[in-house]
């Protein structure tokens, strides 16, 4: 099953989406921020990256950016999960390369459609 990688700063946010990742089969690595979301994704390699945006340190824009133009990592979709609702977040996480961008709280049935999709 795929190896699903979720960087996020808040336990609470983290967990819901691990806990409903793991139900459905997924294996799942974490994150705590942009940084190690970058370092996680090039050592695991995971099918797919769930990035928060609002984090200290370097945002899940700046992550995504970094990811998605590294040669190493460029191939791994990553989905936005994020507080921030308006389009102009939407569209600059598409310019980043974010293949997707789900709003929290986030349901599981979009969760998984997401990751399908890209999988």
């Amino acid at each position: 099953m795929a190896n699903i990688l979720i960087v996020d700063d808040s336990p609470t946010d983290a967990d819901k989406v691990k806990t409903i990742l793991e139900k459905e089969g997924y294996q799942t690595s974490a994150a705590i921020s942009g940084e190690e979301g970058i370092q996680k994704a090039q050592e695991v390699k995971p099918d797919v990256v769930l990035m928060d945006v609002v984090m200290p340190g370097l945002n899940g824009f700046q992550a995504t950016r970094k990811i998605t133009k590294n040669p190493e990592t460029k191939s791994i979709p990553v989905i936005i999960v994020s507080s921030k609702n308006m389009e102009s977040d939407k569209a600059w996480a598409k310019m980043q390369g974010a293949t997707d961008f789900l709003v929290k709280p986030v349901s599981k049935d979009d969760l998984l459609n997401a990751i399908k999709k890209v999988l």
